[in-house]
């Protein structure tokens, strides 16, 4: 292809990304005009099908940048991908199909949801993880049915956020050389220069995280056709930094700060359609010959997956199409899952079921932020990534959230992560957007309350399930013994469509009766009852036991109590108000017990009976005496 045709197609590029911004009154027109020689450039290497945007084999296109929509929706409109130009024209608009921001499910061809900066270089991690694990199951010497490269593109704010840092860090370590970072460097934040707060030599620092680092100027065709090819043919993971020009082809504007993130205005889109040989009359304008090269996507990307559907079928082991298949269909009905017959810390009961889980599903995996003898979720006997199920993510928390949200939106993959949960502030931005994108991930948290003891507040969690549980579509299970623990399970494996997060105990708890009335798979029941009860108590995870201890005071002062566990408030508070009546009787004064903050038991509760403060450094059972959390305490303050 002439490079006066890629100019020709860059240059539309631009123009759509302009008048999508101008139409819309808002948006972002730097990094589209900036990137969009690369974008012509990725055009000719990226190998993927329109038709099918969910094909396994495909390239994965991230954009962790999210404000250069400009550019991702022009592509995808080019590309095939369904877009139209009325779609276009109604960017950044209600219920429209170009959201200001790139989201995942809503547009065909989004890979992911970004959203915060940084967090589409872990996905792209993510993804490249996913597609080495997944080769490692089913690929052979001579056959190799997962092939396909990770392309993500980035800005000069995704490298200055943490994540990137960690991310990074894992893919060198783990030697990705299926991933490509593309590097817009055009040396400009919102405030202006990178010079106001960067400094740092961007090539040094990824050659030191084991990265192959290849520079080029990110307007010139050759050069950065030049620069993918070095990329793809690396042994390790490419990062190709694109010096570029904010704002390239901007008549009066180019290279300026104040072209990041608002419209250029009619008089300067004129300017610069003219300058470049366009209409300035015309918006919206895609000539015939441009549109005809960039949907040649949609013919090449039919015959990739043709082609990859054939080798399928001439597979020289037929354990590759055994493995492919197990991945591709998982059937929880395998799972055997373990029974609970003595008192136990949750974190142990959880490990138990997790290892049930793996055993029966080849496609879950996982880790923890360094902390798996702790969090009890090492996969026995199953080996380390990228051949076994054992992922060592470091003490990376953000990053592992994040490389396991790609992970699960991957395909054929189930993946979990861990920490304590205190920690889990420092993935909190990854679990949102698994909750705002419908992810099905694990989150395993541990060490759940003041319970933790002798390492004090900073490791003590008070605010964190209020935190999650405030979250739209994420469900919080703090399970009370080993059998709600198992119910847990097997509720959060049925939701496709959501993270579901298991916050379990350091220390013992014992087993709880059976059900009364209700069950846990409602994320509350009923597990002691009297007739006439004038009072409800209302707990979750170790708490349950501490109600159950002060229903027996009670019963023994004449007092009759009720007894409910809610071990998923989130699930619980969904249900229908016929079941959530039965369970806590409207008429009946109900009291929540939790040794946390609490505050969204007034929901359901009429006191609640919570942690007041952050916790202290003693040992367990001190603490729960000195913040009120013993029987008789409870049995005084119901009175």
């Amino acid at each position: 292809m002439s490079n006066e045709m890629r100019q020709k197609m860059a240059d539309t590029i631009r123009f759509l990304a302009l008048d999508m911004i101008q139409a819309a009154n808002s948006g972002h027109p730097g990094a589209p005009l900036g990137l969009a020689d690369v974008a012509v450039i990725l055009s000719e290497h990226l190998r993927h099908n329109p038709q099918n945007p969910s094909w396994l084999n495909r390239d994965r296109l991230v954009f962790s940048g999210g404000h250069a929509t400009g550019l991702i929706y022009a592509l995808y409109y080019l590309w095939g991908y369904g877009l139209t130009l009325d779609d276009l024209k109604a960017f950044r608009q209600l219920d429209s199909k170009t959201p200001g921001h790139p989201e995942y499910g809503h547009t065909a061809g989004v890979e992911i949801t970004t959203g915060p900066l940084g967090q589409g270089v872990a996905n792209g991690v993510g993804f490249a993880m996913a597609a080495k694990f997944t080769g490692a199951q089913v690929n052979s010497e001579t056959a190799p049915v997962i092939d396909h490269n990770v392309y993500v593109l980035c800005g000069d704010g995704d490298l200055e956020e943490g994540i990137s840092y960690e991310a990074c860090s894992l893919a060198g370590h783990q030697k990705l050389d299926n991933l490509i970072l593309i590097y817009d460097s055009n040396h400009i934040t919102i405030e202006g220069s990178t010079d106001l707060s960067v400094s740092e030599d961007i090539r040094k620092r990824f050659v030191a995280q084991e990265w192959e680092v290849i520079e080029t100027d990110g307007h010139d065709c050759d050069a950065i056709n030049a620069a993918f090819l070095k990329a793809k043919a690396a042994n390790k993971p490419a990062l190709i930094i694109a010096h570029t020009v904010i704002a390239k082809g901007a008549a009066t504007m180019e290279g300026l700060a104040k072209t990041h993130g608002a419209p250029l205005g009619e008089k300067e889109i004129a300017l610069s359609k003219q300058k470049a040989g366009f209409d300035p009359k015309k918006s919206f304008d895609v000539g015939d010959d441009v549109l005809a090269r960039f949907r040649c996507a949609v013919e090449k990307g039919d015959l990739y997956e043709r082609e990859w559907n054939h080798s399928l079928k001439t597979l020289p082991l037929a354990e590759q199409n055994e493995a492919l298949s197990a991945l591709l269909h998982p059937d929880a009905t395998r799972i055997q899952w373990p029974q609970f017959d003595a008192a136990d810390a949750t974190r142990n009961t959880n490990g138990k079921i997790m290892n049930a889980i793996a055993r029966a599903m080849p496609g879950f995996l996982g880790g923890s932020a360094d902390l798996s003898p702790s969090n009890k979720t090492h996969l026995n006997e199953m080996g380390v990534f990228p051949k076994g199920r054992n992922i060592h993510f470091g003490i990376r928390e953000h990053a592992m959230a994040a490389i396991t949200n790609a992970m699960a939106l991957y395909g054929p993959l189930m993946p979990f992560s861990a920490t304590f949960f205190v920690f889990s502030d420092y993935l909190k931005p990854a679990a949102r957007i698994a909750a705002l994108s419908g992810i099905q991930q694990f989150f395993v948290w541990t060490h759940d309350s003041i319970g933790v003891g002798e390492d004090g507040p900073t490791h003590q969690p008070i605010e964190q399930l209020s935190q999650f549980r405030a979250l739209p579509n994420f469900y919080v299970w703090r399970p009370a013994d080993g059998n709600e623990n198992v119910i847990a399970w097997q509720v959060a494996l049925e939701m496709r469509q959501a993270p579901s997060a298991f916050v379990a105990s350091r220390q013992s708890l014992p087993l709880l009766p059976p059900a009364v009335k209700g069950s846990a798979v409602y994320g509350g029941y009923l597990v002691s009852e009297d007739a006439h009860a004038v009072v409800t108590l209302m707990a979750s995870g170790s708490e349950v036991s501490l109600a159950l201890e002060a229903k027996a005071l009670l019963n023994a002062k004449g007092v009759s109590v009720n007894v409910a566990s809610i071990p998923c408030f989130d699930l619980f508070i969904e249900q229908e108000q016929h079941y959530i009546d039965k369970i806590i009787l409207p008429d009946v004064k109900a009291v929540a017990i939790e040794a946390a903050r609490a505050m969204e038991w007034y929901k359901l509760a009429d006191e609640v009976i919570a942690m007041e403060s952050f916790g202290a450094s003693a040992p367990a059972n001190e603490l729960f005496k000195k913040f009120g959390f013993t029987p008789q305490s409870i049995v005084d303050r119901i009175q």
